[in-house]
Parts: structure tokens; sequence; C-alpha cells
């Protein structure tokens, strides 16, 4: 890629970057994971950017390639190391301990959601974040009916195991 393009990848990257950090939280369950996870997402997305036309908002766009990213990672036996790229990624990573927060409530949240499947993480996440319907089923390329669908089974699932003591 072009610096400009760089540039504009960068432009667009960081204002979106929290997302990313939001879904190596409910795919990861330590420090290590996270950032590893953080890396892996960062560069498909920097390896897919020449593909983005511009159709869907940025962080839709993102939101899809970072949840494929996520969930095609933790469904292999053993996860593989980010490839070398031409683009540094420390200097897009903001630090996990930005993001801790020591609440028992929002612990054990976090700790149900880390439990639900692939599929509903995502969900949960993007509902979490005020995503309506129609995006949702944009980023996971469903209808938006099925989304609605989808949701409510995640929200009981995860109500469930909260409840649970």
């Amino acid at each position: 890629m072009s610096t400009e393009q760089e540039r504009t990848f960068v432009e667009f990257f960081k204002p979106n970057q929290r997302l990313i950090h939001k879904i190596c939280r409910i795919y990861t369950d330590n420090p290590e994971d996270h950032q590893d996870l953080f890396q892996e997402i960062t560069i498909q997305l920097w390896k897919s950017f020449p593909g983005f036309k511009g159709e869907a908002r940025f962080s839709t766009w993102m939101y899809r390639v970072a949840l494929n990213t996520a969930i095609t990672l933790f469904r292999k036996p053993k996860k593989q190391s980010a490839q070398v790229t031409d683009i540094d990624v420390s200097s897009l990573t903001m630090e996990y301990e930005d993001y801790e927060d020591d609440e028992h409530k929002l612990r054990k949240m976090y700790k149900a959601i880390y439990e639900l499947s692939d599929v509903e993480k995502a969900l949960i996440m993007m509902y979490l974040e005020d995503k309506p319907y129609k995006e949702i089923g944009e980023i996971l390329g469903i209808t938006e009916g099925n989304a609605r669908v989808k949701m409510n089974r995640a929200k009981n699932n995860l109500k469930n195991k909260i409840s649970t003591p």
C-alpha cells in the first residue's frame, strides 16, 4: 500500500480501535491472548483495507472483519501467530489495561459473555454498542429479522448465565 493509503487506514482505524478491544475482551480471557488477537485483527484489517469500498460505514466493515477474524482464529485448534506486515501494528495498539474495570458486575458479565457461542458473543457486543438491528444484520450477513431473533435468544442465554450462581 502507498503512504497515502497507510495514512487513510490509520485515520479510519484510530477512532474505531476501541471496538476491536471490546471484541478482544469478549473472545479472550487473558491479556496475552487479548494482545495477540488485537494484533491479528489489525493485520487482517490492514490486508483487507484495499478492498474497502466505502459502501458501508468503516465501523461496520471493521466489525465484520474483526468478528470474522476472532471467530476464525478461536475455532482453530492452535492459534496461529500473526504474520509480518509492512505496517507498525504496535503504533496502533492501545493498552489493554485502559479497559480493565474492577467492578464485580462487569467482570461477571464479561465472564458470562465469554461462555456464549461465537455468534452470541458478537450479538451481545453489538447490542452493548447500541448498534441497530439493520447494521447488526449487515455485519453478520443475516437479515434484520434474523438478527432480532438471534439477539433475543442471546440475551436470554446471557441472563441465564449471569443469574446462575
